[in-house]
Formats: structure tokens, sequence, C-alpha cells
């Protein structure tokens, strides 16, 4: 196989290994390390003596994974506040589709297909994966978000098949009995996002606490790099002040943008040309259930194109 050859190979599989790294890691700078780490691999490997290129990058992808995620679990141990994952624009093909591991390329028109996107890199999902194992996550992901056979997740992983149903079970229970319950309309989600943001602007409280449910949460992310609270606020009276509080501060130096993150609408807020933070919302019943604010600079650094 020449250079260029197995170059086009794994650019044709890039989106699969990056959509696996980011789910296993919550971070695009640590994804995309682990994706060019397997990129070394497969260049150096003696590719003549590999039948299935697919399998061979995700098992690199997905063991590289692990290890770097045991790595930044420790990090994360000393983390300032809440952390929550780094915000991800998604358009549905640079993140590999989820129900159909063997295509990864263009975009998910599906509606069936779009909606297993999207949870699979919500950031609700996305914090509940975070309090699994490495391995039982590596599972999760590939048997969840991908479709992967057992067998096929037990020879990436190196273990045999009855021990991979034993970990995908454990995951499915643990990620079952805390992830949200409920499906959003994409539509209803941005409506609600684009009333929250005008409401927040103009200073509304009524118009913003009928958005809210009553025990509303926010959960704010700085890393101790920026101002966000240290701790979960709950209930409507206090997000809703809190809220108005943040949108009376430097309103007129900032800008926003409305744009699809982990496969729902969000807003990017801009003070200037650079990324300030990003709003996304869990919606339950048409009302909001919980406010995600990322603020820790360090995971805005790929929204500063967008």
């Amino acid at each position: 196989m020449t250079t260029d050859i197995a170059t086009e190979v794994f650019e044709e599989h890039r989106s699969v290994l990056m959509g696996v790294a980011y789910r296993m890691l919550g971070r695009v700078a640590d994804a995309e390390d682990v994706v060019q780490e397997a990129w070394l691999r497969w260049s150096g490997v003696d590719r003549s003596e590999i039948r299935e290129p697919r399998g061979y990058l995700v098992r690199v992808t997905t063991r590289l994974a692990i290890d770097r995620l045991r790595q930044v679990k420790s990090r994360n141990e000393a983390y300032v506040g809440p952390w929550l994952p780094e915000p991800y624009a998604t358009d549905f093909g640079n993140l590999g589709n989820p129900r159909n591991p063997g295509n990864f390329e263009g975009t998910v028109e599906d509606t069936a297909e779009r909606a297993v996107l999207a949870d699979s890199v919500s950031l609700a999902v996305l914090v509940v994966l975070e309090s699994l194992s490495p391995l039982e996550r590596a599972v999760f992901v590939l048997r969840e978000a991908f479709g992967f056979p057992y067998a096929e997740i037990a020879a990436v992983l190196d273990r045999g098949e009855p021990a991979v149903r034993q970990l995908a079970g454990r995951a499915r229970k643990h990620v079952g009995e805390r992830r949200p319950r409920y499906e959003v309309d994409p539509a209803e989600r941005r409506d609600l996002t684009e009333r929250f943001l005008a409401a927040a602007s103009e200073g509304d409280l009524e118009g913003l606490m009928s958005l809210l449910a009553p025990d509303v949460r926010l959960i704010g992310d700085s890393g101790g790099l920026s101002k966000a609270p240290l701790r979960v606020i709950e209930t409507a009276d206090k997000v809703g002040r809190f809220l108005l509080g943040v949108a009376r501060k430097n309103v007129t130096d900032l800008s926003f943008r409305l744009l699809e993150l982990n496969g729902g609408a969000a807003m990017l807020i801009l003070s200037g040309d650079e990324p300030d933070s990003v709003f996304q919302l869990d919606v339950v019943d048409g009302r909001i259930q919980c406010v995600y604010i990322v603020r820790n600079p360090e995971k805005l650094v790929s929204l500063g194109n967008q």
C-alpha cells in the first residue's frame, strides 16, 4: 500500500475515529491528539499484513483513547468547579454515522439517525459517560453510538466476548439510570433557545421564568480560568436571577450566534471576535430543565471560526 493510498484509507475513516475519540474523552484537543497518534501508528505499520484497515484503526484509536482517558481522569479530579465536555460543532458528518459504522461520509439525513447522533454527543450524555470506567465507556461508545458487534468490540479491547457483554450491560444500566429520559424536537429546542436568548438579553425576568422548569439546574464550567458558578445553581428563581445578572454585565460588548453544538441548538457568545462562552439547554416538556454554560477558554478554542 503506497503512502498516498494509506492516506486515502485513513481519511476515509477519520470521522469515525474522531467520533470514537471525542465520545471517549469529551475534549476536542485530546481527541485530535489521539487521532493524530493513530495516524502515526498507521503510517508506520506494515499495512500489507492488515486485512481490515477500519478494524485496525478503530482498535488503535480506542486503546489510545482509553490510555488518554485514564490520564485526564486524574487531571479532572483537580478541576476547579463543575466539569463539562468541550462543546463540539456537529454537522452529522464530522463525528461519524452512528447507525452505519461502515459509512462515515456525508450528512446524516434520516431523522432517526440524526436523533441517535444528537443523543450520543449531547452534553448531558457525555457528562454521564464521565462516571463510567474507561473500559465501560469504550464498550458503550462502540456498541451504543456506533453499533459495533460484540465480537468486534472484543477484538478491539482484547477481551472475551462474554466479558464485553457484561461491560456493556453494566454501562447501559448505569447510563440508563442517569441519562435524561426525554426526546426533544430539534425545532422546539431551537425555538426555546431563541426565546431564552431574547428574554435574558432584554432583562425580561417574567419571560425567562416562564421558560424555566421549577427545578431547573444551571451548571457552569470555567476551570477556574474565568468567572462562572463554582457550584450548581438550582430552582427557577435562583437560575433566572443569576442569568439576568450576567446579561446586565457588559452586554454591549457581546454578540450572539446561534449554531449547532453537540447535536443541538446552542448559543455562542462572542466578545469582539473571540468566543466568550457557550450556552446550551436541556428541554423537557417544553420547559428548560438544565442550562449548561461553558466559559473555560481552553474549551472554546475550536469554536473560534464558527
